[in-house]
């Protein structure tokens, strides 16, 4: 007889909904824990790179995720000072051919959404609002969790899936606060209509600048328009959805291209957050507790795969699970070994391309000539390792693939 009892998720987000949907799909009840009084998702675009789609696809999202994004031709870097094209990676139909699977670029809301009508049409899973984790204790058999204001939830297992700043992590690794990159990232949604023509695109557009860079793309089939700058800065505050200081993105972006002056100027209101990540650790389960996304493997945004690695790593563990149903503390270690090494090489290499993305000088210099010199089949072979080897079908290996 199958266990009745649920398998416990902290958080509500992508990472959380995606492994609730991937467990119940696999037979295993599920009980979402969303500290929030609504199941929502801050933030604007989301960059969904091949990998995400075979993801998606193990989740049964694939299409309905399809329906609602853009499909931009390329990814494009500019000079912000010169206004000199520095390389494009093409994404057409030759790009889907090679990887199996498109580039597309989304709303995040669009993106939670699917998930979560997923989770709430589907009989085994089960989602809570206004349920903040408190604390949690495990034995032998179970997890009992805590919430804010006394109540008790228990269940087969826990999955953190709580965030960059998690508190099941706290918990188990105790580790402490996440890094502070030193770098802020503001961010903010046009119509369609309101961009003006010359400096619309169909492309992901990347200005790289000096400490700085704008990137922008169509969301929602083309009807929105995503900014988001960044640049170094030594100011910081917790959560990623505060108002921004309009004044300190102008003293970082000035002296760049019109273009890139411009587009920010049609901007009235910026949300900010502080760009944060981890570490690479090893270890992040204990027992019957497991973390996932964020809280295993905070990554700074430069390889947009924040979100897609909480989803594989949602298929991941799901899988691990129907290996083990009967020794979750085994399975928890076999998606940890499968996982660990492929998503810190994520983390590390995202921190190298803020580096380029934001060099100056002769750095800057190199990096456009070392670029400008690639094919796209040279481009695409540099991205194989994480958009052609991480499937789902390799999670049994170490989660690295040449």
């Amino acid at each position: 007889m199958a266990d009745p009892r649920p398998i416990l998720i902290a958080g509500g987000g992508i990472g959380g909904l995606a492994a609730a949907l991937a467990l119940a799909r696999a037979g295993f009840r599920t009980e979402v824990l969303e500290q929030a009084d609504a199941f929502r998702e801050t933030g604007a675009g989301i960059q969904m790179g091949p990998n995400f789609f075979t993801a998606l696809n193990a989740l049964g999202l694939r299409a309905r995720t399809l329906a609602d994004v853009w499909r931009p031709g390329a990814l494009v870097m500019r000079d912000a000072l010169t206004g000199a094209h520095v390389t494009d990676v093409p994404l057409g139909a030759e790009f889907e051919s090679h990887f199996g699977n498109p580039y597309a670029v989304t709303h995040r809301g669009d993106l939670h959404t699917a998930m979560l009508e997923a989770c709430q049409s589907h009989p085994l899973v089960d989602l809570r609002t206004g349920a903040r984790l408190e604390d949690f204790n495990q034995n032998a058999e179970s997890v009992a969790v805590r919430l804010i204001g006394g109540e008790t939830r228990t269940g087969r297992a826990l999955i953190g899936a709580d965030g960059l700043w998690s508190s099941v992590r706290g918990k188990i690794l105790g580790d402490g606060k996440p890094r502070v990159s030193g770098h802020i990232a503001y961010r903010a949604v046009l119509k369609r209509e309101d961009v003006p023509e010359d400096l619309w695109s169909p492309d992901v557009v990347l200005w790289a600048g000096p400490r700085s860079h704008l990137v922008h793309y169509p969301l929602r089939r083309g009807e929105l328009f995503n900014l988001v700058a960044v640049f170094h800065s030594d100011h910081y505050s917790e959560g990623w959805d505060e108002a921004a200081d309009t004044s300190l993105l102008w003293r970082h972006f000035q002296g760049q291209r019109p273009e890139v002056i411009r587009l920010l100027e049609k901007i009235e209101t910026w949300r900010m957050w502080v760009l944060c990540d981890r570490e690479p650790v090893a270890d992040w389960c204990d027992g019957r507790v497991a973390l996932l996304g964020d809280a295993a493997h905070p990554m700074l945004q430069y390889l947009a795969q924040g979100a897609a690695m909480a989803t594989e790593d949602a298929v991941c563990l799901a899988q691990q699970v129907v290996e083990h149903p009967h020794d979750l503390p085994a399975a928890f270690r076999a998606y940890n070994r499968a996982r660990y090494l492929r998503t810190g090489r994520v983390q590390l290499t995202a921190r190298f391309y803020g580096d380029v993305y934001h060099a100056r000088g002769v750095t800057a210099e190199l990096r456009s000539l070392l670029l400008a010199g690639r094919s796209a089949r040279q481009a695409w072979a540099g991205m194989a390792w994480l958009y052609g080897g991480t499937g789902v079908q390799a999670y049994g290996g170490t989660g690295v693939q040449a």
